[in-house]
């Protein structure tokens, strides 16, 4: 069974700091493209950041460029964000999937083009 786990998630300050892990177990994630999206309350989910299978390589949404980095574990088969100079607007759900339709992170792709979504992860930041 394959399934993804996103953890990490709390109660931060505007300008703090969090990092937030998304476990798989039942695939290899190097073999697929992670995204990272959100979802805030009365909002509709959008695309935050992107790492390519294998070369790692990644795409950031415009409003998280600079503030964001994601990375790959690949023993550890984790994808972690972290994220930097958090703001109020930051505060959403944020979901971990694997892309089945694309291995490079050109850009985000369609929700539609992810599966195996996980629970999500709650970022609340405070002004």
């Amino acid at each position: 069974q394959i399934q993804f786990v996103e953890s990490g998630g709390g109660l931060v300050q505007s300008g703090g700091s969090l990092r937030l892990s998304c476990a798989a177990s039942g695939l290899t994630l190097d073999d697929y493209a992670i995204g990272w999206f959100r979802q805030a309350p009365g909002k509709e989910r959008e695309g935050v950041s992107c790492v390519s299978a294998s070369d790692g390589s990644a795409y950031y949404t415009g409003s998280v460029r600079g503030r964001v980095t994601v990375s790959r574990d690949n023993y550890e088969n984790t994808v972690y964000l972290e994220m930097n100079d958090l703001r109020p607007e930051d505060t959403a759900v944020y979901y971990c999937a694997a892309n089945l339709m694309r291995r490079l992170c050109v850009q985000m792709g369609a929700s539609h083009e992810y599966a195996y979504w996980g629970q999500g992860t709650q970022v609340t930041v405070s002004s």
